[in-house]
């Protein structure tokens, strides 16, 4: 039967054209100090930061900044905002990126009301009482995170890729214009999509019976994301396939789509370590362990499977040859795949055999002493892990 479920989504989505230019006004009541953190430099030669600021100043909210946010990002640069954001008196925290941007600011506005270090949350799950209020204006729809209670952080001396979460983290307001997305690398469409599909798979890949509405929701979501995403990869200045991107992208991980289902995450705790150590793209590694996960799990419940196969993937055959309707699902999705530039094995990572085993204990915490069995639908152990691993090498 459906699950319990307390759905809580308080962030505030302002979308459309020219919305960060409201940016000052929308945040005027809610601070009188904000650091403005971003990633390499893009929203500067893009005019977004000179947008932002003056939209700011305009406004009276006086402001700080602190950019350098990577790919995968750091736990050094966590630790030097929260310095800043202390000796600063900062009250809001404005994440002007994608997703890895917005984490670090969350991470950032927890670690500021924590005695510890901010490392200790990750590693030991613990609770959290008080953060920062956090605002974003989104420039790469991918990780959902402007409307998440999650953050995931690297810790580069210790090679650990670690998520946290708690809907204290919710931002408050997050801006969404698609118009921000034309300038993106081709690459990061792609990066983008497997991101948002995979938060869709480990919510919607689930034993949990009477889940039709989130069923039709899930499916929904991932057809508007592959019917529009060849038409952003075409036109990159196709406002309203990136409409229809950046929209799903804020959907499928708000947690609206796995409210009274159990989910499974399996794919993203694997692929943490495949970025943690080669720091390679997040939606890159999922798009080639989704599918060998789905090879390993999908005989445990055959007919969630085929469901997909046919509701999302379009495949048709008989019923009474359910395997052959699943593996042609399987083999839709990773063409669909490498048809928007992604890749299909680990070796197209650049990621060697000699450390699958390492990153399979990580994974599970068998390296730690402490195994913890991944995902909801298969209970996936190290060597699990490896296999799958091993299946898409």
């Amino acid at each position: 039967m459906m699950l319990n479920f307390d759905f809580y989504a308080p962030t505030r989505i302002i979308f459309g054209k020219d919305t960060e230019k409201e940016i000052g006004a929308l945040l005027k009541p809610h601070a009188k100090k904000v650091l403005i953190h971003y990633g390499g430099g893009s929203i500067k030669r893009s005019g977004l930061y000179d947008t932002v600021t003056a939209s700011l100043k305009e406004s009276g909210v006086a402001f700080v900044e602190l950019g350098g946010v990577k790919p995968n990002p750091r736990l050094s640069l966590v630790h030097e905002g929260i310095d800043l954001c202390k000796v600063e008196g900062v009250d809001l925290i404005l994440a002007v990126g994608g997703g890895s941007v917005i984490d670090s600011a969350k991470a950032i506005a927890m670690g500021v009301y924590y005695d510890g270090d901010i490392w200790d949350l990750y590693v030991e799950a613990q609770p959290i009482e008080q953060a920062l209020p956090v605002a974003t204006i989104l420039t790469i729809p991918a990780a959902g995170s402007e409307a998440s209670e999650g953050t995931v952080i690297t810790n580069e001396a210790e090679d650990l890729k670690l998520p946290y979460g708690s809907n204290l983290l919710r931002p408050l307001l997050s801006v969404v214009n698609p118009e921000l997305f034309f300038t993106l690398p081709e690459e990061q469409l792609g990066y983008g999509v497997a991101d948002m599909m995979a938060h869709i798979f480990e919510r919607y890949f689930t034993n949990t019976l009477h889940t039709d509405l989130t069923d039709g929701l899930c499916e929904t979501t991932l057809k508007t994301l592959m019917r529009n995403a060849p038409l952003a990869k075409k036109n990159m200045s196709d406002y309203n396939a990136w409409s229809e991107l950046g929209f799903a992208g804020t959907v499928a991980h708000n947690s609206l789509l796995g409210m009274g289902r159990e989910n499974d995450w399996a794919c993203h705790d694997m692929e943490h370590e495949l970025s943690a150590i080669y720091d390679v793209a997040h939606g890159a590694g999922l798009a080639v362990l989704i599918p060998g996960w789905m090879q390993y799990v999908y005989q445990d419940n055959i007919n969630m499977f085929v469901q997909f196969a046919v509701n999302v993937m379009g495949v048709t055959g008989s019923y009474r040859d359910p395997d052959a309707i699943v593996q042609e699902g399987i083999a839709r999705l990773r063409e669909f795949f490498v048809k928007i530039g992604l890749p299909s094995t680990l070796a197209e990572l650049g990621i060697p055999e000699d450390r699958l085993e390492e990153m399979a204990k990580k994974a599970t915490k068998a390296a730690f002493g402490n195994e913890r069995p991944l995902g909801g639908f298969k209970k996936l152990y190290w060597q699990d892990v490896l296999a799958i691993y091993n299946l898409v090498k």
